[in-house]
Formats: structure tokens, sequence, C-alpha cells
């Protein structure tokens, strides 16, 4: 009869540095969403604006999306 002898080892240090880059990508989620719900805002308040209101800001109402993300995107 054949033994198997098992002897689990606990490694607090990858075990630390699992949850950390757990609670980092769950941050940067969190960040991402944010940022696109404020964005989603600022996108609705322009698009509630008439189109001379957006001429005085020097926007088209087809420009609001690249404006809102300029930041973001190279256009």
């Amino acid at each position: 009869m054949a033994q198997i002898a098992v002897n689990p080892t606990f490694d607090a240090a990858l075990l630390r540095k699992k949850l950390r880059q757990f609670v980092s990508t769950l941050g940067r989620g969190i960040k991402a969403y944010g940022e696109s719900k404020t964005r989603a805002g600022e996108i609705a308040a322009l698009n509630a604006k008439t189109d001379e209101q957006l001429a005085a800001m020097g926007l088209r109402r087809d420009q609001i999306a690249v404006h809102v993300f300029r930041d973001m995107f190279y256009v």
C-alpha cells in the first residue's frame, strides 16, 4: 500500500501579494466606473443644451463625445 505525505505550507508573503493585487485591481475598476459616470453626466448636460448654446461653447452636437473624452484619446 502506498502512502502519500502531504505537508501543506502557508506562504503569507504570497497571500499578501495576491491580496494587494486584488485590492489594486478593484480600486482601478471603481475609479474607472466613477469616471465613466461623471463623463456620462457631462454628456447628458451637454446634450440638454440647445445648438446655439453649444455653438457659443465652440461645439457641435456631433462633437460632444469627443469633447468629453478629449483627455483620453488623441483625435
